[in-house]
C-alpha cells in the first residue's frame, strides 16, 4: 500500500502528530461514513455541499442532479469526511478538543457517462447499503439522464487522526478531566406502511445486528 501525497496543499503542517501518510489510512475513513461534503468555486463564491459517496482504489464517486450547479467539472474541488469520535474535556477550556478521523481530498473531477456511470451509481449505493442495488430497481434511462456521477481522483489526499485523553495532566486548576465518546448505531428498520406487506430484506437487518 503507497503512501498518501504529500503536496503543498495536503502536507501536514500543524499537529503533525494527529497526520497519518499510508493509503490504508485513508479508506478507514472512507469505509467509516458514506456522507462527504463537497466544496467547490461556482461563479466566484464558495459553495460546500453535503453528499452521499462510494469508492474504490482509486476514485471517489459522487453524484447529484444534472441541474446541479455544485457538479463542477474541469476545476478542483476539496472532498471532506470527518468522524467525530468523541469529545476531549480537558482541566482548562483551552486544551478541550474533539477525538476524530478526517480525510481531505483534492482533485478535478471527471463526468462519468455508459457503463462507468452505472458501476459508479452500483458502487455508491453499495457503499451505503450493501446488497440494494441488487434488490432495488436500478435506474432506468430517464433517471440516468437526470443524474450526474463524478469520479474524484484519490491521488492527493491528506489524512488525519486525533486520539486520547487531554494534552494538560500537568495544569493545576485539579477537576475532572476525560473523553466523553460518541458512538453511532443503526436502529431498527421503520417499514413504509405502503410496503407492509413484504418483510424486511436479510440485507437490512444486517445492518442494525451488532458485530
Amino acid at each position: 500500500m503507497s503512501d498518501l501525497s504529500a503536496t503543498a496543499r495536503t502536507r501536514h503542517r500543524r499537529l503533525r502528530e494527529q497526520g497519518r501518510t499510508d493509503r490504508e489510512a485513508l479508506f478507514e475513513v472512507l469505509r467509516a461514513g458514506f456522507v462527504c461534503h463537497l466544496g467547490v468555486v461556482v461563479d466566484g463564491d464558495p459553495m460546500v455541499v453535503p453528499t452521499v459517496y462510494g469508492f474504490d482504489d482509486d476514485h471517489l464517486y459522487v453524484h447529484g442532479s444534472v441541474a446541479s450547479r455544485s457538479l463542477t467539472r474541469g476545476t478542483t474541488v476539496c472532498v471532506t469526511i470527518t468522524h467525530v469520535d468523541g469529545l476531549v474535556l480537558a482541566r482548562s477550556v483551552f486544551e478541550h478538543g474533539v477525538n476524530y478521523r478526517s480525510a481531505m481530498i483534492y482533485g478535478v473531477p471527471r463526468v462519468l457517462e455508459g457503463d462507468e456511470k452505472i458501476a459508479a451509481l452500483r458502487c455508491l449505493t453499495e457503499h451505503a447499503t450493501p446488497g440494494q442495488w441488487d434488490y432495488a430497481r436500478q435506474p432506468n434511462r430517464k433517471e440516468l439522464a437526470a443524474t450526474t456521477i463524478l469520479a474524484v481522483p484519490l491521488a492527493e489526499a491528506s489524512v488525519k487522526v486525533r486520539e486520547g485523553h487531554p494534552g494538560d495532566a500537568d495544569d493545576p486548576h485539579d477537576v475532572w478531566a476525560g473523553v466523553l465518546p460518541l458512538t453511532r448505531s443503526w436502529q431498527a428498520p421503520v417499514t413504509d406502511p405502503q410496503a407492509a406487506a413484504h418483510p424486511v430484506p436479510p440485507h437490512i437487518l444486517a445492518r442494525t445486528t451488532p458485530h
